[in-house]
């Protein structure tokens, strides 16, 4: 494999990471609601680091090894994922890898420019409570608030 990755590939790799983990809703919602305890934040900030370590410091890498690790983080915030989505954040984080490794930081630009949506924290708590069999006009309303 290439060599150990540039001051600035490292540094880009790093926002890179940043971004893709900041942006996992499931990582997200277990930091939030503190899932793996009242750490779950530092433990999050950690893993950042260590997956970081991880993708700079190994010279051979494979995808399933990414794989492990994100699946046994997300376990030690007692979170079990099934969605297809650690396997997503494992893809992007080795593209990432490979490209800053080439000088290439394309898709962390994207990433960048890439606005969250902020709907997917919008829903109040007791908003929906009482409306679990209103008719269809509520229910349109009920699910945009849900995203």
């Amino acid at each position: 494999m290439n060599p150990a990755p540039t001051a600035e590939a490292a540094a880009q790799l790093q926002e890179g990471i940043n971004l893709v983990l900041s942006r996992w809703t499931a990582l997200r919602m277990a930091v939030e609601n503190e899932w793996g305890g009242r750490t779950s934040a530092q433990k999050s900030q950690q893993f950042s680091r260590d997956i970081f370590h991880r993708l700079t410091q190994s010279k051979e890498l494979y995808i399933h090894e990414v794989n492990n690790m994100l699946e046994e983080f997300m376990l030690s915030l007692n979170t079990e994922i099934e969605d297809g989505s650690i396997e997503e954040i494992a893809e992007k984080m080795m593209v990432m890898r490979e490209e800053c490794l080439q000088g290439n930081y394309d898709s962390i630009t994207t990433l960048k420019k890439t606005s969250v949506t902020s709907l997917s924290y919008c829903r109040q708590p007791g908003i929906n409570d009482e409306n679990d069999s209103s008719d269809d006009d509520d229910d349109d309303d009920d699910m945009a608030g849900e995203n």
